[in-house]
């Protein structure tokens, strides 16, 4: 009985700490494939299955960007054209068959239906320096949050570095981004992510030397962003969608890219095309996420196509 209280009181301590049954921040690890190898990845079932472990999840997240650093640099990614691109697919994912893959989560306390919106966005001029901790990404938001970006409780805040910052503990040697929680000074529950411009080190947290869009490092990002923005949607404060060994949606997909893809006269691959806020288009190399289903997992680009 000792023994049963011990182990409780250590789960409520990790719980109260941000830590959940599935460890500490899952981080998107870095690229395990040679740079412009672009793999389709497997069309099988994907193992261990991913399981419901009964916590919140986001049924329609907003997504707020924090430009942290200087993004108004002369070489060619830390840029506000940079800014642009990563603006678009934020407006593009709402209801795109990509991001509706996240509707085989969905329950009836969070109805997930693939919408997403765009909140307001933010710069942050090296508040916490150029050598971040993960501590110091919350802080970044609580900052912004501070100085009149809105609390939202469906909000993902992302704290988007440009090229000539750090994060200490692994960024471009250990991972590429990450999402988490905590509180906001006020007490109210956060969900933040953490995504670095890939320029400083496309080997590790892009795919290609020539992205779709002209900025590797950027188009680096998109990829990164839409998979951290998946898991925080199916799996907000650690307590939701995750598989025996703790992966969350998008990480059982990680650095795959499905069967289609479309290769440009610049020699960059895209495999999603959405649409912008200014009536065009933009093209993206995005990974594929986890569709979920009782006769199996997979990997997938839509409800179909994997």
């Amino acid at each position: 009985m000792k023994l049963i209280a011990l182990f409780t009181l250590f789960v409520s301590l990790a719980v109260s700490q941000g830590k959940t049954s599935h460890g500490e921040i899952i981080k998107h690890r870095k690229n395990p494939h040679k740079l412009n190898s672009v793999p389709a990845g497997s069309t099988g079932t994907i193992t261990p299955p991913i399981t419901y472990s009964g916590g919140a999840m986001i049924a329609a997240p907003t997504t707020y960007f924090i430009w942290y650093g200087n993004w108004n640099q002369a070489n060619g990614s830390d840029t506000p054209a940079g800014q642009q691109i990563l603006r678009d697919l934020a407006y593009g994912l709402n209801k795109s068959p990509y991001f509706q893959i996240n509707t085989t989560y969905a329950n009836a306390s969070y109805p997930i239906s693939g919408a997403t919106a765009v909140g307001r966005e933010s710069a942050d001029a090296y508040s916490q320096g150029s050598r971040l901790r993960d501590s110091s990404v919350l802080a970044i938001v609580r900052h912004a949050i501070a100085a009149g970006m809105p609390y939202d409780p469906n909000g993902v805040y992302f704290v988007l570095s440009s090229s000539d910052v750090s994060e200490r503990s692994g960024f471009c040697t250990q991972y590429c981004g990450w999402h988490f929680w905590g509180s906001a000074s006020g007490g109210q529950r956060l969900r933040y992510s953490f995504v670095g411009n890939a320029n400083r080190c496309l080997s590790s947290c892009a795919s290609q030397t020539v992205g779709p869009n002209g900025n590797a490092g950027v188009d680096g990002m998109a990829s990164v962003v839409a998979h951290e923005l998946e898991e925080a949607v199916t799996d907000a404060d650690g307590t939701a969608w995750f598989d025996a060994n703790g992966a969350e949606n998008a990480d059982k997909c990680a650095w795959t890219f499905g069967q289609s893809r479309t290769t440009l006269a610049s020699g960059a691959v895209y495999n999603l095309t959405l649409p912008t806020a200014a009536g065009t288009t933009r093209n993206y190399l995005v990974q594929r996420n986890l569709k979920h289903a009782t006769g199996g997992d997979t990997c997938n680009m839509d409800m179909v196509k994997q």
